[in-house]
């Protein structure tokens, strides 16, 4: 049986986490960190009260708790998948050192969908870049903190990736003077109602436009694939991974 100990516990994504967990035969849930919340299950609020063994962790938290990650994951040696987005670069670098003393799984988006869809975005980019004009479009619900979302960022980094760094990337378009240029990649962010995730790459032709997408119907999907990938990293040596190491 994997114990799994989560961060964020009582948050939308750490509650969907334990009823996913309940229902999946190999995993159960040891604990978590986060405010007290109404669950049955063991929540700390101070990493030196932390007592439930566990053999990996899972954070679905915000950006700010990232201290308490690096120093649950370093204190107890374990590995770590880290879901949360909105990292800055800083932040970033210091999950790279910690993936040099463990292995940390590292992803904006747990959806296999996506990995998939990432796929179908780099060949489109790399085939049609100077021809058709690339757009990214992300929708979320009226709560999400941080735009543009993870998953449009990592999407934006697909298209970058396999037309040579040659894009440029803005965010919106406003003014009298928002003529699009030739080597523009806009991303742009809707925020409303209680969308669990969209993503849209559209590239837009002379007298066609080609629509990459994916919709995400529910946060399991992000649930499932924080859990598999928590398996995944037992025995893996330190470093940093992510969708496509486990995958394929």
């Amino acid at each position: 049986m994997i114990k799994l100990f989560l961060v964020g516990i009582d948050g939308k994504m750490g509650r969907t986490i334990c009823k996913r967990v309940s229902e999946i035969d190999g995993f159960e849930i040891a604990g978590g960190f986060d405010k007290i919340p109404d669950m049955d299950y063991k929540v700390f609020t101070d990493i030196k009260h932390i007592d439930a063994p566990f053999d990996a962790v899972i954070d679905f938290s915000r950006p700010e708790t990232l201290d308490a990650v690096i120093k649950i994951a370093d204190k107890f040696k374990k590995p770590t998948v880290i879901a949360t987005t909105g990292y800055s670069d800083k932040d970033l670098a210091r999950i790279r050192e910690l993936s040099k003393k463990i292995p940390v799984f590292l992803s904006g988006n747990m959806s296999v969908g996506i990995h998939m869809m990432r796929r179908l975005v780099q060949e489109a980019a790399q085939k049609l870049w100077g021809e058709f004009d690339i757009e990214i479009i992300e929708k979320h619900h009226n709560q999400k903190i941080d735009a543009p979302s993870g998953t449009a960022k990592m999407l934006g980094q697909t298209v970058q990736d396999a037309v040579g760094g040659k894009a440029k990337f803005i965010y919106g378009r406003e003014g009298a003077d928002a003529k699009r240029q030739s080597d523009e990649v806009a991303v742009h962010t809707v925020r409303g109602g209680t969308i669990v995730g969209e993503h849209e790459v559209i590239f837009a032709g002379n007298d066609e436009v080609i629509t990459v997408s994916h919709a995400a119907l529910s946060r399991a999907i992000f649930a499932d694939g924080a859990i598999k990938a928590a398996g995944f990293l037992l025995n893996k040596p330190a470093g940093l991974y992510e969708m496509k190491d486990m995958i394929g």
